[in-house]
């Protein structure tokens, strides 16, 4: 754990703490790190959100539980957003993330392992761990902005979730490649996906823990401390504006829960509700391939607009498009495959404006200081809402109709507009110059 205090830091530590320019190479060279991890990071995400539900099914011979992988693998992701969270704010994020996404392989070769002896409950046990790739591959968008200006923060963000659309992409379309391998290999087709999944988690683990060095967390904490020596004033300032910070800090993890809650939700009952309606498992694949890529390849637009128009007008943008989604999904025909891939993909368009403009609040509002533990609890509501809507959607399903379950997401949408005024722009400009002060002393 880094040492506080000026005079305690090592030689290679100081150095940066003293130059911006190393700072804006080693943000250079995090961003790039990143970017590498979430290429594979992202195909592992693919196979749980593509065939988890559909492995289910077929284990399980029931719809009304179809929605129980998801809650599983997600309300796993929670105690490993607590997890990451936990190692990054004490030893860095090379040591949480690396952690966090080998333990998601492990998990993805545990999927396997149920599948091929059909053992539900090892099934179900294998999903949990496996959500600690989806928690770490969520988080590592946080690592691009600890060395970021707030003009630079949903750039920065935005840059790792576009870079996650080549794999979360890729992997859906290639459930069928991965199916007839697995069956080649005496392994039930719907499993195959999931052994990429882990060879991609585990890969992006071991990039993270080569590549990113110095860890950007630890120098931004050592910038931090260094400031906090140089301003006595410090702890009066917090109090000032710890209000106007804690409100931030609510605002950008409402968002950012409500998001979630609806877009899993919806995409996760939809791979069944088509499959009821007769579309090929083809189409499937390639209707989730559009879902997540409108989930990840609009960010670096959305984080120029975050940055640019403002962080709350990006967010009730989210819930405009994810009301638009709802009703989409709700009226348009069962049979198209074009209407339910145009009603999914504007489904991760409003997360992704959702996702991008709550991060960029919560990270104005926290301190370098504490920011990886709170990044990690927050992360751990967010999950634990992506768990709740994905175990709740089977069976409003089942004893609605997905039509519902989609009026009900366009609902829930439209908290996100009271929540942002009630924030107030004003205060969220106000944390956003103190974050960008803190950082220009330091320098």
């Amino acid at each position: 754990m880094l040492q506080k205090g000026l005079n305690n830091n090592p030689a290679w530590l100081q150095k940066y703490v003293d130059s911006p320019d190393k700072q804006q190479q080693l943000y250079k060279k995090t961003l790039f790190v990143v970017i590498m991890s979430q290429v594979f990071g992202g195909a592992g995400l693919a196979a749980g959100i593509t065939v988890g539900a559909l492995l289910a099914q077929d284990m399980l011979g029931t719809d009304s539980v179809t929605g129980l992988p998801t809650a599983l693998f997600t309300f796993g992701s929670a105690g490993a957003a607590l997890l990451v969270g936990r190692i990054s704010q004490r030893f860095g994020r090379r040591s949480g993330l690396a952690t966090g996404f080998i333990v998601g392989g492990i998990g993805a070769i545990c999927v396997v392992i149920s599948a091929i002896i059909n053992s539900v409950i090892l099934l179900f046990l294998s999903l949990l761990i496996y959500g600690s790739g989806t928690a770490t591959n969520l988080q590592a968008r946080y690592a691009g902005t600890d060395l970021a200006t707030s003009s630079q923060r949903a750039k920065a963000i935005s840059m790792a979730m576009v870079s996650t659309t080549f794999g979360a992409v890729a992997g859906p379309n290639l459930v069928d490649v991965m199916g007839e391998f697995a069956t080649s290999i005496g392994i039930p087709a719907l499993a195959g996906p999931f052994i990429l999944a882990a060879a991609a988690y585990i890969f992006a683990g071991f990039v993270l823990l080569l590549l990113l060095r110095p860890d950007p967390y630890v120098v931004a904490k050592a910038i931090a401390d260094h400031q906090s020596e140089r301003e006595n004033e410090k702890s009066h300032k917090s109090s000032s504006t710890l209000s106007s910070n804690k409100r931030g800090i609510l605002t950008g993890a409402a968002i950012m829960i409500l998001t979630q809650f609806i877009m899993v939700a919806i995409m996760t009952m939809t791979p069944i509700y088509m499959g009821n309606y007769g579309h090929s498992l083809r189409a499937v694949g390639l209707v989730i391939g559009f879902h997540i890529g409108a989930m990840y390849l609009p960010s670096l637009a959305t984080g120029y607009l975050v940055d640019k128009i403002g962080r709350a007008a990006m967010a009730i943008a989210s819930a405009m498009t994810l009301i638009a989604a709802g009703i989409l999904g709700a009226i348009g025909p069962a049979d198209s495959p074009e209407v339910i891939a145009i009603a999914l993909s504007l489904l991760g368009l409003g997360w992704n404006f959702g996702l991008i403009s709550g991060t960029a609040i919560l990270v104005d509002s926290t301190s370098p200081v504490i920011r990886a533990k709170t990044q990690g609890s927050v992360d751990v509501w967010i999950a634990f809402s992506g768990a709740l809507g994905g175990g709740l959607s089977g069976v409003v399903v089942t004893y609605f109709s997905y039509g519902m379950l989609s009026i009900v997401g366009s609902l829930l949408s439209l908290l996100i507009i009271p929540t942002i005024f009630w924030a107030g722009i004003h205060a969220q400009h106000k944390s956003d110059k103190s974050s960008d002060h803190q950082l220009s002393e330091a320098k």
